[in-house]
């Protein structure tokens, strides 16, 4: 199904959060978003809504948002990946039900390119370099927490410095593209390498995170999902998709 088979009202009556901007689409309904920090993905539960990517009920086993228009009709957007609630940018979302299947088999696959840029405390000592880790992941009552001690889970991030700045802070701005989508794996990372990500409330250096939130004025996780890109099989036909979602202007202010 294109774009231009859905109901006519589809993108009018989508019950977008003020804040997120839609980036770009393509003809079959595949959407990027640009969510920004504090916006959850999706919610958990009803009271959740209001902070969601959409503010509309959500169903969890399949996916989905789900809403009605003026005359009661049922439309639905399907959530193809997600970006913790303290993280900004591309995220994405499909508007039927096979093509979101296919996506998420590209995800699965690790057929996705996906480039991150973080704000971090520190001077890393190399340019460039892969980083790669056996990560121990936890996951109890809701919550996760990762670490590189006594871990199993393969994890592979390719790093790289975009700028140090000595001011107020020592600090960069690096980009990272993980080859691995393991929970928290960027965040526990950089942290392991000294270069905690500035406003990391779980790995981060504590003490310097409230110094730069009381000097800068934010206390935003300063990670940011700046890219994803590839190629997808759907009709019979290749697809070429590629969303970019601009460095937000605190990172900016923070180096």
């Amino acid at each position: 199904m294109s774009a231009n088979a859905l109901p006519g009202d589809f993108w009018e009556t989508l019950p977008l959060r003020a804040e997120v901007r839609l980036l770009t689409q393509d003809p079959n309904g595949l959407v990027a978003f640009d969510k920004p920090a504090g916006v959850l993905s999706h919610p958990n539960d009803s009271p959740d809504e209001p902070r969601s990517l959409l503010t509309c009920r959500y169903d969890k086993a399949a996916q989905c948002f789900h809403w009605k228009n003026a005359e009661g009709a049922e439309r639905k957007l399907w959530l193809l990946n997600r970006l913790d609630s303290a993280t900004s940018g591309v995220i994405l979302t499909a508007a039927n039900a096979q093509l979101a299947t296919v996506i998420r088999e590209h995800f699965a696959k690790k057929q996705v390119r996906k480039a991150y840029n973080a704000l971090v405390f520190g001077h890393p000592h190399t340019k460039k370099e892969t980083w790669r880790d056996l990560l121990a992941i936890n996951k109890k009552s809701g919550l996760i927490r990762a670490a590189t001690t006594v871990g199993n889970i393969p994890s592979e991030t390719q790093f790289e410095v975009i700028k140090h700045t000595q001011k107020n802070f020592s600090t960069s701005l690096i980009r990272l593209e993980p080859r691995t989508g393991r929970s928290h794996q960027l965040r526990v990372q950089c942290a392991k390498r000294h270069l905690p990500i500035i406003g990391d409330q779980t790995y981060g250096d504590f003490a310097l995170n409230r110094e730069f939130a009381k000097a800068m004025k934010s206390k935003r996780l300063f990670l940011h999902s700046l890219e994803t890109a590839f190629t997808y099989e759907f009709g019979g036909k290749s697809f070429a998709f590629k969303a970019s979602a601009p460095l937000p202007e605190e990172f900016l202010a923070g180096y």
